[in-house]
Formats: C-alpha cells, structure tokens, sequence
C-alpha cells in the first residue's frame, strides 16, 4: 500500500518554542510530586523524561495534560499558556498522548480504535487520509482492521495504541512507557516506530525507564527523581553523566 507522508511539523510549530516548562509544582493526593521542575521539548526533537518508578515522570505528564494541574510555575506550548487549560482544550492546540499499558478499547475493532484517535477532526477526506498514513507504518493493522483489539497480542494493542496517537496527526506526541511489558522484540520494534515518525516531523516526549534504547534515538533529555530534575543534557551527555550511570547502567 501507498501511502503520503503526513507532516506533523506544520509551519506553525516550527518556528515556535515548543513546550516549555517553567518551575512547576504539583500536587497528587494531597503530597508534593513535582517541585520546580523546568524542561523544554524543542520542535522536531526527540526529549526523553527518565527516572525509576515515583520519580514523578507521570505527574509530570498529568500536569502538561491539564489532568492534574501544577499550582506554581508556568506551561507554555508554542508560546501559549496552557497551564491551567481543561484537558480538552489542551488536546486541540496539537497534543495527544499514548498512554502507558497500551490502553485501547478492547470491544472496538482495530479501526474503530485508531478513528477515535482522529474524534477532533471534522473532514472524513482528511481522516481517511490518516488512517492510509498509520495502515502503511502498521501493515499489520491493515490486515486486522474489522478485528477486535482486545483480541490481540500486547505487541499488537502497542501498534494500536501508538496508531491511534497518530492518528490526530499532532504536533507534539507524548509517549509513555512504550516498553512496558512488551517483548524484546517488540520493544525494538517500537522505537523504530518512534524513530520513524521523528523523520516524518514529529516532535516527541518519550518517558521511558528502558535507559539504552531511550538514549540510542533522542536528542536530548531529562532525568527525574523524587520529584526534580537532578540531570539534564543531549542523549550522549547523559549516557556519560556519572549520576545516571551508577543508577542505570551499574
């Protein structure tokens, strides 16, 4: 199958700042989890967000949802504040967010579950278009398009959830935990997938905990613990950064 490449990267975002996180502090249940963090996702850029489990990396993608906002600290998405905006807004300036765990509508087919993904658009011709674009990354999808998702292996529902992320062809693409669960194989396979759409313009915030891979594709990133970020710098100075070798690579 053919497919047009879609441009995620419209002219709008590229010549914007991006998103950019300026001391933020949230609270969940009542405790302080982020306190002042500052990071920026450049456009066109892979940034990676890593830290062990309870360093706040999900917190953090809460509060740029505008599931659980920060109550200091400011953030901007291509020079707009969006801090205190509901979620719903927030998703149409051009954010979607694949969430951890592959969460897809298990009852829907395939291709129910990736048109959800596109609910904000209003052109059937541009949705259709769309869905061409993630049959030709996911020709697997294509083949299981009337199946059940539920149905399906985790290295499948993975290829749905990411394709449905897609498929609101975004300008910024938040990607939690891609690995989790999953199979070497698997996991191989979706960071090629997440290099790919780097290619195709996407600007993406990857939060991972598989250290290795994480740092093989991204440009640029950020560690979290307890809260703060305790190092930051480009994919190969955190690689040789003392603090995140003892604690990830031993």
């Amino acid at each position: 199958m053919s497919a047009k490449i879609i441009d995620f990267a419209s002219a709008a975002t590229a010549a914007s700042d991006g998103l950019v996180i300026e001391g933020i502090h949230t609270t969940y249940d009542r405790v302080d989890v982020l306190t002042g963090v500052s990071l920026r996702v450049l456009p066109g850029q892979i940034t990676c967000i890593l830290g062990a489990n309870g360093a706040g990396k999900s917190t953090l993608i809460r509060s740029i949802l505008g599931l659980t906002p920060a109550y200091r600290g400011r953030i901007r998405f291509n020079g707009e504040d969006i801090t205190r905006l509901p979620t719903h807004r927030i998703v149409s300036r051009g954010i979607a967010c694949i969430p951890e765990g592959r969460k897809v509508f298990a009852k829907l087919s395939v291709e129910e579950n990736l048109r959800a993904g596109a609910y904000l658009e209003p052109s059937a011709r541009e949705i259709a278009h769309r869905l061409e674009h993630v049959y030709a990354v996911f020709p697997r999808l294509a083949e299981r398009a009337g199946q059940l998702a539920g149905t399906m292996s985790g290295g499948e529902q993975a290829m749905v959830s990411i394709g449905r992320g897609m498929m609101a062809a975004p300008q910024l693409l938040i990607i939690d935990e891609p690995s989790l669960g999953l199979s070497p194989l698997y996991v191989k396979e979706n960071f090629a997938v997440i290099e790919r759409l780097h290619s195709f313009g996407s600007t993406v915030l990857l939060v991972e905990q598989n250290v290795h891979q994480t740092l093989a594709i991204a440009h640029r990133g950020y560690v979290l613990a307890q809260g703060h970020v305790v190092a930051e710098g480009s994919a190969r100075e955190l690689a040789d950064n003392p603090r995140v070798k003892e604690a990830y690579f031993g």
